[in-house]
């Protein structure tokens, strides 16, 4: 009876936090929506909204491989560039197929999702034997490589279908009416724009549903327990491969959804260093850290916070990247100072007592 009560207590306490969870992100999304009726938000921060959405986005799914698998991966930017380009592919060809562009748009986050965990499957059978530095450094090289591989890469399209070449758009051999999709490295141009803000939260809360309750189930203890004690965990037959894969992929899937909103946001796309390469991975690793190893919510916020602010800071000119620099480095040291962590916890405790006195 009474270890039934704990389970009973435990499944609340878990489904109000989510619950905390899903609630942060709609209030956000309506108090946004009403200002931007009223007028109160200036166009270059509309246009950062669904650049919100991409980053958080990001931010959930790797947090699901460092915070919640506990592996580093530095190339999770090359999951975003495989969702991109398969699902820009995937929108062009499919533009007088699929007039609806509704129906084409929810397609295409499927064609994304699908060809990044494909692809975190290819590279995570491998690379998830590592451990550390290693698997660290072989997803870095991982990110590099999808980069610099659609970076050489020609996609056209004509009556009898799609034709691929390595060398130029020439070599495509297609019929005058042909069209070039994918470019080389001007890569592709024409993709629909149908990222709204709207879409990009209803798919952070289908994120957020999808690694809270990974992580609070069966297969999700699983993989806590093997990032804690990968020995124990072994020893009482937790399948290791199997759940490390689990966790890699479904991350690698949800970095596609995020580059199916990046590319259908922009009216051009190419695997730039910027895009794609390891200053975006290293990005996205920062609201990781900077939120929180392993929170959720912690990661969500601080995606959202530095997203923001270099552009509230770029009337400052000279000083706004120094600023920013500063900023991180405050934050970093309020989350991981072991003096700080002390203080908030005794805070935390002292307010928590004086509520059940009451």
């Amino acid at each position: 009876m009474e270890k039934s009560m704990k389970i009973n207590f435990r499944l609340n306490k878990t489904l109000k936090s989510n619950i905390i969870t899903y609630g942060i992100v709609i209030a956000a999304y309506i108090i946004v929506q009403l200002l931007v009726n009223a007028g109160q938000v200036s166009n270059l921060m509309k246009g950062l909204l669904v650049p919100i959405c991409i980053y958080t986005i990001m931010a959930i799914s790797l947090n699901l491989t460092v915070g919640i698998l506990g592996e580093l991966s530095l190339g999770h930017a090359g999951f975003m560039c495989v969702g991109a380009f398969s699902s820009a592919l995937f929108s062009i060809s499919m533009l007088d197929a699929i007039p609806n562009a509704g129906i084409r748009f929810f397609f295409a986050i499927l064609i994304g999702a699908f060809f990044a965990a494909l692809a975190g499957i290819v590279v995570g059978i491998p690379v998830l034997r590592l451990r550390g530095d290693y698997l660290a450094i072989v997803t870095l090289a991982f990110g590099e490589i999808i980069k610099n591989v659609i970076s050489v890469v020609y996609i056209g399209k004509d009556a009898s279908g799609l034709h691929f070449s390595t060398k130029n758009a020439m070599a495509l051999n297609m019929a005058k009416e042909g069209t070039v999709i994918i470019n080389g490295a001007q890569g592709i141009t024409g993709t629909p724009k149908n990222s709204t803000f709207t879409i990009g939260v209803i798919l952070i809360l289908i994120t957020l549903v999808i690694v809270l309750n990974l992580i609070h189930s069966r297969s999700g203890r699983a993989i806590m327990s093997v990032r804690d004690n990968r020995i124990a965990a072994e020893s009482i037959g937790i399948n290791i491969t199997k759940y490390k894969l689990m966790a890699f992929t479904i991350s690698a899937a949800l970095a596609g959804v995020a580059g199916v909103l990046y590319s259908h946001n922009l009216s051009a796309l190419t695997a730039t260093q910027k895009n794609f390469g390891y200053n975006q991975s290293i990005m996205i690793l920062v609201f990781v850290v900077l939120g929180g190893i392993g929170n959720i919510r912690g990661s969500m916020i601080a995606a959202v916070l530095l997203t923001l602010l270099p552009e509230l800071l770029r009337g400052l000119n000279t000083y706004r990247m120094l600023i920013y620099a500063i900023i991180l480095i405050v934050m970093m040291i309020f989350n991981w100072s072991p003096k700080l962590i002390d203080l908030r916890k005794r805070y935390f405790h002292k307010n928590r007592a004086e509520k059940e006195r009451a």
